[in-house]
């Protein structure tokens, strides 16, 4: 009976438990803790998309790029990985291609803003990797990006 009871309590949580926790799932202000990985992908943002068929990058990528530049050259002990992705037409082959394309191009750009080559690593994944499925311009153009991923 004792050690059911011990049980009960340690497993026992209050409705106010995760008031003042920071990590994945419990934002604070402004995304995160300063230098976090969380506030890298709430306050920086951490993608960029591309339009049809193109590894040019749009106004508003520069802009999310200038921010990421920003962030990476004020916390140099993270790496980043810059994943190149593209929508689902086209073939395999096209498409990891086109990925290597706007990867190379997000990688260039950051470095070209002072982030050091040595911190950074890139690889295509085509339209393996789609975070939005269906058969129309919503879709695709959510699965048309390059992807800073903080490590």
């Amino acid at each position: 009976m004792l050690l059911f009871v011990v049980v009960v309590a340690a497993c026992s949580r209050t409705p106010n438990s995760n008031v003042g926790m920071t990590g994945v799932g419990n934002v604070g202000p402004g995304g995160g803790a300063p230098g976090s990985q969380q506030e890298f992908l709430v306050s920086v943002g951490d993608r960029v998309f591309f339009t049809t068929d193109s590894s040019s990058l749009t106004p508003e990528a520069m802009a999310t790029l200038d921010k990421q530049a920003t962030w990476l050259n004020q916390y140099q002990n993270y790496r980043v990985m810059i994943e190149g992705h593209a929508d689902e037409r086209g073939t395999r082959e096209y498409n990891i291609a086109l990925g290597a394309r706007r990867a190379s191009v997000v990688v260039n750009y950051l470095v070209s803003r002072g982030v050091n080559n040595g911190r950074i690593t890139s690889q295509s994944f085509g339209k393996e990797r789609p975070v939005a499925i269906c058969n129309d311009i919503s879709c695709w153009s959510q699965n048309r990006r390059g992807v800073t991923v903080v490590q």
